[in-house]
Formats: C-alpha cells, sequence, structure tokens
C-alpha cells in the first residue's frame, strides 16, 4: 500500500531548459561551450501541458514515473516513485511538433503549483526554453517548419483542385488541395457533412493501387503511413464541415496505378473513396510562402 501511495506523490520541482546554440565556434571547430544550455527555475508539478501531442519521453532515474493522460496526447503526468528523494533528476520530451524540452528535477514537499501550460510560456519567451529537433521520419527537414505551413494550409484551406472528390451518404469527401516542399507532399482534405445525423470519422487511409485490378487484396495494395496530420477529425456534425492536413513523403505512381485516399466511417457503412493519379502528384503546387511567423 506504501509504494502505490508513493507513486501518486506529485510534489516536485521542476526546471525546464533549453535554447538553440550555433554549431561552431569562429575557428570552424566544434565548441562545448557552445552546446551550454542556461537554465531557469519554474515550479512545475504534476500536470505539464504542452503545445504539441507528446512523441517521446526520456525519464533520467527511477524516482520519477510520468504516463500521457488519457485521451490526452499533449497533457504529462510525472510523479515521484520515491518519497523524499534527495539526488537531482531530469527528464526530457519531445512532441510533434518537433520540440525538445528539458526537465531539472528536486523533490519538494510543498509544491506551490499543480498544473502549467507550457503553451503560454511558447507564446512569452518560445526561444528562451525549446529548441527544434528532426525526427528521423522527417529525413533532416526542419520539423518546426513543416508544422508552420501544415497550420497556414489548415487555417487558410484554398482550394486549388476541383475535381477530386467524392459524394455519397449525403458526405462530401474532397482533396482540396495538393502541395510539394521540400520532398514532402502536404494533402488538404475536406469533409462536408449535408446530412441530418453525425459522422463520426473511424480513420482515413492512403494506398496505393492497381487501377486494372478490381478485385485486390491487402498485399496487392501498398499502405502509406503519413509522417503526421495537423489536426485528426473525430466528427463531422451534421450540416458541418472539416478540414485535416496530411503530411507524406514524396512518392510517384508507376503506369497502372493510382493513389487512394478513403475516409471510414466509425461504427458505419458510409464509406467514401477517391483517386488520384500520378499527373496530379507530380504537378502537386510548390509551396513557396516564405512569410511564415514563427511564434
Amino acid at each position: 500500500m506504501k509504494n502505490i501511495i508513493n507513486k501518486w506523490i506529485s510534489l516536485l520541482l521542476f526546471t525546464i531548459i533549453c535554447h538553440s546554440v550555433d554549431a561552431q565556434d569562429k575557428d570552424g571547430l566544434m565548441s562545448l561551450n557552445q552546446g551550454r544550455i542556461e537554465s531557469y527555475k519554474m515550479e512545475v508539478t504534476y500536470n505539464l501541458l504542452f503545445p504539441s501531442p507528446i512523441k517521446y519521453v526520456d525519464l533520467g532515474s527511477e524516482n520519477l514515473i510520468a504516463n500521457k493522460a488519457d485521451d490526452v496526447a499533449n497533457v504529462l503526468r510525472v510523479k515521484a516513485s520515491t518519497r523524499d528523494f534527495e539526488e537531482e533528476t531530469n527528464f526530457s520530451v519531445v512532441t510533434e511538433d518537433g520540440k525538445f524540452y528539458s526537465f531539472d528535477v528536486f523533490y519538494s514537499s510543498y509544491p506551490d503549483t499543480l498544473n502549467y501550460d507550457l503553451l503560454k510560456l511558447q507564446r512569452n519567451n518560445e526561444k528562451d526554453y525549446a529548441s527544434e529537433v528532426a525526427f528521423e521520419d522527417m529525413k533532416g527537414s526542419s520539423s518546426l517548419l513543416s508544422n508552420l505551413i501544415m497550420q497556414s494550409l489548415y487555417e487558410n484551406p484554398k482550394r486549388s483542385i476541383k475535381h477530386i472528390g467524392n459524394k455519397s451518404f449525403g458526405i462530401q469527401f474532397l482533396l482540396r488541395g495538393l502541395y510539394v516542399h521540400e520532398g514532402k507532399y502536404y494533402f488538404i482534405l475536406h469533409l462536408k457533412n449535408s446530412g441530418n445525423i453525425p459522422y463520426p470519422v473511424d480513420f482515413i487511409s492512403f494506398k496505393i493501387i492497381d487501377e486494372k485490378k478490381m478485385k485486390r487484396t491487402v498485399i496487392q495494395d501498398r499502405i502509406l503511413s503519413p509522417i503526421r496530420n495537423f489536426s485528426t477529425i473525430s466528427t463531422v456534425e451534421e450540416h458541418q464541415e472539416s478540414f485535416d492536413v496530411f503530411l507524406l513523403n514524396q512518392f510517384t505512381l508507376t503506369e497502372g496505378q493510382l493513389l487512394e485516399i478513403e475516409v471510414l466511417e466509425k461504427k458505419g457503412g458510409r464509406n467514401l473513396k477517391m483517386q488520384v493519379t500520378n499527373n496530379e502528384l507530380i504537378e502537386a503546387s510548390v509551396f513557396k510562402d516564405m512569410n511564415l511567423k514563427l511564434k
């Protein structure tokens, strides 16, 4: 029973650290001093609300327990597994928008605060505590820049494609735009519900199919895994519409192949598909808007 109680101890002080550093010194040689990160203390305990879904957590010792909150991908709960531990420890977090957060942890029996919103801190002074990282699945591309592009396309979903889509059951499933930037495709998808009942979305899939084979198997179809999407559509309410932006690595199709995008209704049969040809892929609009603001 004592161990169970200890696991729920949320009496910690955190120091959040991070800022970007230059890669080389004046002599062109790497300097460890340039990698030094000054920290500032911030009293935090129990719940950390991040600006983006959490992708990775690394705990510095067994004195800490951390887990994501149920059904909330951007909230991390951190607890002490040992009462009154004396040594300083740490943990780090990487989020899907490409940010790296590092925390120094001290035990405190009397914390002043139980929750902190890191989004507020990011808006106030992001460069003082967060630094950008590149994920392996981004293949060296800037994760922050990709996220800004997705945000720009999501907030301004200009319809540059008007002939690709499907309509059935009072649901419209449209490819509203297709852009390319640094070897990545950005698909703007549009779901519009003209019916009188909600449309719950199970998932949206991307796969390469053979247009000549009417009877296909899972083996014959090549499933494509998006790197990420900007805003997951869970439900489109009646007489409402929703948008999402999907990021995929660049690819092309061979003769006789199509890209099939499908949306499936959760616990229902209102499933819709649309196809994209190779010509439409290679004619994707080049994203050139360099007026993106780093918030």
